[in-house]
């Protein structure tokens, strides 16, 4: 096994290192002339971004000082989402460079003036007259306008247009790559948006109709979204004033010792029915134990593979999956057996992969996140392959899963094409 992860290893660097040779290669070699502070300093960008991001991964799971954490996990994880990026938009690039070399081509030829062969009157003696000075008779000589030099023009110049052609794209890729990212650095500062959706469950009571639950996950509170983040979930949760709050995992990239200042904010969650939360994956990168322990004293209720009955439903919460390689996995017959079937049980589950084991207990309604809904296009194909369901509401059997795409980010703290979002959930009784 450990030979394998080495080959795994050494071909992982090694598509990374081409990439970014590529990468240097169109954006800095074919845009600069000759070795000049240009070309120095754009090399230095594409050392310096790859040795950040390998130093922030390194701290993030070494457990280094959290001031060195947050000192290398901006640079270096922006640098991932501005990598790729760059890639995509350089492929894209490929694409249009043609075009743009045969419109540099046709600009250059119109600029190069066309010369006709010239007139020239060369002198000729002619006979003089009596006493009359030797007259000089004109006579007209064609002679070619120098074609070599009109033939050079092209030749001489073709090394400025590949230059020109080169920094236009390089530009243009330079430009789409840094507004995409910029752009989606702020979709995920200035804070999740609400999104609502109502779900009619078949065994709900009348009396429950247009009860609301707000669902957040993957707040992912770390060296780069701190407490002024956790302050803009808890404010947007708020603001839906929910009958029930659900926090299903992944709250934190840290330990409590770093990170309880910052999810302090959790404590001004507002509820009828209270906050409820589940562990995600990450929380067992964390110290899941110091974390369901900190919650708690910040007044949220933790399901640890539980149930409790509610007006109207039940609301039971597994642990996740990521909790088997330290004994405390989700354990879906504690939490789901021996319950009174005609009541409507809503579950919390973070992996979207846990409802077929949901199903088989008769859950009605699963909450979950995780996926982030891809986070960073086109990486959502990939989300896609790995989970039942990306994002939103759809249906298994008698099950439903709901799927939050999270009010977060993961590694960089950027999102495109998958806008993050708290969910409130309103549940709809067919009887009403």
């Amino acid at each position: 096994m450990a030979i394998v992860f080495v080959l795994v290893a050494v071909l992982v660097l090694g598509a990374f290192g081409a990439l970014h040779w590529y990468a240097w290669r169109r954006l800095v070699r074919d845009t600069t002339r000759g070795p000049g502070l240009a070309r120095r300093v754009g090399t230095g960008v594409f050392i310096a971004g790859p040795v950040l991001l390998f130093a922030a991964f390194a701290a993030e799971r070494g457990g280094a000082p959290f001031w060195l954490q947050q000192t290398l996990g901006w640079p270096g994880f922006m640098w991932l989402a501005l990598a790729l990026y760059l890639l995509l938009a350089l492929l894209a690039g490929e694409v249009v460079r043609p075009l743009v070399r045969r419109l540099a081509e046709r600009r250059a030829g119109a600029a190069v003036p066309v010369v006709a062969p010239s007139e020239v009157r060369k002198p000729e003696p002619v006979p003089a007259g009596a006493g009359e000075p030797e007259q000089v008779a004109p006579e007209t000589v064609t002679e070619p306008s120098v074609p070599a030099a009109v033939d050079s023009v092209p030749a001489a110049a073709d090394p400025s247009r590949r230059l020109f052609v080169s920094r236009v794209v390089g530009g243009a890729v330079a430009a789409a790559a840094v507004g995409t990212v910029g752009y989606g650095t702020y979709g995920v500062v200035r804070g999740p948006r609400i999104k609502r959706v109502t779900v009619p469950l078949a065994k709900l009571p009348r009396a429950a109709h247009g009860f609301r639950i707000a669902v957040v996950s993957d707040i992912h509170l770390g060296p780069m979204l701190g407490r002024g983040f956790a302050q803009k979930v808890v404010d947007t949760i708020n603001s839906t004033q929910p009958d029930l709050i659900a926090v299903v995992g992944d709250l934190v990239d840290g330990s409590v010792k770093d990170l309880g200042p910052a999810a302090a904010p959790l404590a001004d969650l507002k509820a009828r029915h209270g906050s409820f939360f589940v562990t995600g994956n990450h929380e067992y990168f964390s110290g899941a134990e110091q974390w369901v322990e900190k919650v708690r004293d910040l007044g949220l209720t933790p399901l640890e593979n539980d149930r409790t009955e509610l007006p109207y439903l039940d609301l039971a919460g597994v642990n996740d999956v990521a909790g088997e390689d330290e004994g405390q996995g989700p354990d879906f017959k504690k939490a789901l057996a021996d319950r009174d079937t005609s009541r409507t049980v809503v579950l919390l589950a973070h992996q979207p992969v846990q409802i077929h084991d949901a199903i088989d207990y008769g859950v009605d309604l699963q909450l979950s996140g995780h996926t982030h809904g891809g986070q960073l296009w086109p990486m959502n194909y990939v989300a896609q392959a790995a989970n039942p369901t990306l994002a939103g509401l759809e249906r298994y059997g008698d099950t439903q899963l709901y799927v939050s795409r999270g009010a977060g980010a993961w590694g960089p703290p950027v999102r495109v094409g998958a806008p993050s979002d708290i969910t409130v959930v309103e549940l709809a009784s067919r009887k009403a």
